[in-house]
């Protein structure tokens, strides 16, 4: 009954957003009273003792407002003072860590009012306040009130995916920062080669934290009351150690570098000996997370180099879990770990207490974790396995799609109800949420915020106002009181990311087969799928016309809506104060979009060149020049679209290479998960279909036909070669697979 109460209000817009203001997450009590206040422009800060003056929260607000005066219109109390403001009903149970983040913003004529059970609530009043002001003819409009606010989950983390990356370190800062806008507690973050392990350098890859690095930004989260954690995977998920000769001999199976042999002492060890590394240079965190996802084939070796049937598959996974984990909690760690399949409800027990679950499995297991001790968190993700260059926040409907879909993915609606309304909240020991960004696609980071922001706000207040309208809370928190119709700018680049997946067929792959999967180990291994395009035959042309006739119309449709987009997108990006390079790699990848929607229409205008019946040879000619032409347009828009998301992208990355910095990358894709990603040393991911595809074959048929023809009736032949994998000042890196 609770749950649909939460789902019935959620549908209907909030008190705040009724009066025209937006928080993400939106507070718990708002009590408004009468018409809004005029604040500032001038404004002095009266602090109570408790209130040190380089506490964070000064500096947010000094950050927004500008510096305090002496000479004031309006003034800003902050107080803090443990138990001066009573949280109300939460989930969790820890009612302290719950408290320690309860505030109360009071907002009056010429005075608002933060009064804080600890620091940290502080800040969070504070960031509450600056998304609150709406500026107003050089001061601002505040709604007159009060606001009482705590959290229903104490830990709500993001995971941020630098495995196939690397961020910059003031990137990396600025990541953080923005977390902490949003009331996010955790910033766990998967770095593999990119962080300088002593112990294992032949990993390390050619740009790589330092742990002094790691520290800095560590510390720098701690001030802003985010937790950075570090996340390292076991024993699956590992190709970016068992890929390399030196650890091969860790492998349950020796011809697959994705999983660990769990009854390997030594293999144990090394991998411990990683996650001390990055405790070490994480000093004053509390939390790590030892991803156990998807371990397929634990208790499934039975090879000369690793024996595991000795167990049962979920008896050894707890054995190897008590291992890794024992040590990381006796050093003061909160190990959070995917308490998953192969593990049974009889294997609970043989789990270590202190653990933290990291996702809810319903009521055959939850339960069962709460009586043993171990606590849980709500995991749900703002992206997927399914999406290439933007989340799936808004769906494209079968009548758009060349290839119809059976089920939709809305990864806003879907994640934000399953935080809010998981029937989990009744039989687990809940403390938080995960919201998770997968980088396995290679989609930029900034591309989640959306979800990361509103979708972990439903750990802090479930189900109260809608998707929708925290949505555009946060258009106007993250970019700006004078960006416009950026629901419009999401739903096209969410649905124009879609139909580039769309556009193409799936054929098999020169690419490495795969070991297996969630199924089990493939005998033989299994050829994998790439996107690729039937291109017209030696006469076809005609024929390829009627075939793709739909996949034509489809890409009109939607170049006349990438028109529609880029103009949103240099808009707002004059219009945006904040985040602008976040519009900024919107664009880059626009153009990527927009360039694949050029590249079929060019396709189609050869054909029609090539089906066309001259009257005579010159014209002939003429149109086969015409058709090459188009030919090479087509390569200089990929390259160039490729060209600025590189440098888009780099201005935060550092770049893919092969080699830097006395390091060398080892490329060698993992044998069981087929990341996009992973799939080139450098970025050029993006664009791989196109450099598989015989497009340069094709082209070249097309400039014999015509040099045959120029020959017979005496016109200059046409000697300029075709080359498709010319990319002019951006090289493929490690070349093409297959080619």
């Amino acid at each position: 009954m609770i749950l649909l109460s939460l789902a019935a209000r959620a549908d209907t817009l909030s008190i705040l957003g009724a009066h025209g203001y937006g928080v993400v997450p939106n507070p718990r009590i708002v009590d408004l009273e009468g018409a809004d206040v005029r604040f500032g422009p001038r404004w002095s800060l009266v602090a109570s003792p408790s209130v040190e003056g380089i506490d964070v929260a000064v500096e947010t607000l000094t950050d927004r407002l500008g510096p305090p005066s002496s000479e004031a219109d309006s003034r800003i109390e902050l107080t803090i003072r443990p138990g001066a403001v009573v949280p109300g009903k939460a989930t969790s149970r820890d009612a302290a860590a719950v408290s320690a983040q309860c505030y109360r913003i009071e907002i009056a004529q010429g005075r608002i009012s933060l009064i804080a059970n600890s620091s940290l609530a502080l800040h969070y009043a504070a960031e509450t306040l600056i998304q609150l002001l709406r500026p107003n003819n050089g001061t601002w409009l505040a709604p007159r009130g009060r606001i009482t606010d705590w959290p229903d989950l104490p830990e709500r983390h993001i995971y941020w995916d630098d495995a196939h990356h690397l961020e910059r370190l003031p990137e990396l800062k600025r990541a953080v920062r923005q977390a902490a806008r949003f009331k996010i507690s955790g910033f766990a973050i998967k770095l593999e080669g990119h962080f300088q392990f002593a112990s294992a350098p032949a990993l390390v890859e050619p740009h790589a934290l330092t742990p002094a690095e790691f520290q800095e930004l560590t510390d720098y989260g701690r001030r802003y009351h985010v937790q950075v954690i570090p996340y390292l995977d076991g024993p699956a998920h590992i190709a970016f150690i068992l890929k390399h000769p030196e650890y091969a001999k860790y492998r349950s199976f020796p011809d697959s570098n994705y999983e660990l042999c769990a009854t390997n002492p030594e293999a144990v060890r090394f991998l411990g000996g990683m996650f001390r590394e990055l405790i070490d240079a994480n000093r004053g965190g509390r939390f790590i997370y030892l991803s156990t996802d998807e371990p397929y084939y634990i208790g499934l070796a039975d090879n000369p180099q690793c024996r595991e049937t000795a167990y049962s598959p979920g008896q050894l996974l707890a054995k190897f879990i008590g291992e890794i984990a024992n040590p990381l909690h006796d050093a003061g760690r909160t190990v959070v770990f995917w308490g998953e399949y192969p593990l049974k409800p009889a294997d609970i027990a043989l789990l270590p207490r202190h653990l933290v679950n990291g996702e809810i499995y319903g009521p055959d297991y939850d339960p069962l974790y709460r009586k043993h001790g171990i606590r849980q968190m709500i995991y749900t993700s703002t992206q997927g396995g399914e999406a290439r260059f933007f989340p799936d926040y808004f769906t494209l409907p079968n009548s758009r799609r060349l290839h119809p879909v059976a089920s939709q993915v809305d990864r806003l609606r879907d994640a934000y109800r399953t935080i809010s309304y998981s029937p989990s909240r009744a039989h687990a020991d809940l403390i938080g949420s995960v919201v998770a960004g997968w980088g396995d696609m290679g989609l930029h980071p900034e591309t989640f915020w959306l979800g990361y922001a509103t979708i972990a706000a439903a750990g802090w207040s479930p189900g109260s106002v809608s998707i929708d309208e925290a949505a555009a809370a946060f258009y106007r928190v993250f970019y700006g009181d004078s960006v416009t119709r950026m629901d419009r700018l999401y739903q096209l680049m969410s649905q124009q990311s879609h139909f580039w997946l769309d556009s193409w067929e799936w054929g098999p792959s020169p690419r490495k087969p795969l070991f297996g999967n969630s199924a089990g180990v493939f005998v033989p291994r299994k050829a994998v799928q790439d996107q690729t395009l039937n291109l017209p035959q030696a006469g076809g042309a005609a024929e390829w016309l009627k075939s793709n006739e739909r996949r034509l119309q489809l890409a009109a449709e939607f170049l006349a809506e990438n028109d529609e987009l880029l103009g949103l997108l240099e808009e707002n990006i004059r219009r945006t104060d904040r985040n602008r390079y976040n519009l900024e790699v919107y664009l880059a990848v626009a153009r990527i979009y927009r360039q694949n929607l050029e590249m079929l229409l060019d396709i189609g205008r050869i054909c029609s060149l090539l089906e066309h019946e001259a009257r005579e040879p010159k014209e002939a000619i003429g149109q086969l020049d015409r058709a090459l032409e188009l030919a090479r347009q087509i390569r200089q828009q990929r390259n160039t679209a490729y060209r600025d998301a590189v440098a888009t992208y780099e201005k935060s990355w550092f770049p893919r290479v092969a080699e830097a910095g006395g390091r060398r990358f080892l490329h060698d894709l993992d044998d069981v998960k087929d990341h996009v990603g992973d799939r080139t040393i450098d970025l050029s991911y993006m664009i791989e279909r196109e450099l598989q595809l015989p497009f340069g074959a094709w082209v070249e048929t097309v400039r014999a036909q015509r040099n045959l023809l120029a020959t017979q009736h005496h016109v200059a032949t046409d000697d300029r070669t075709f080359n498709w994998l010319d990319m002019g000042d951006h090289p493929v890196v490690g070349g093409i697979p297959g080619e």
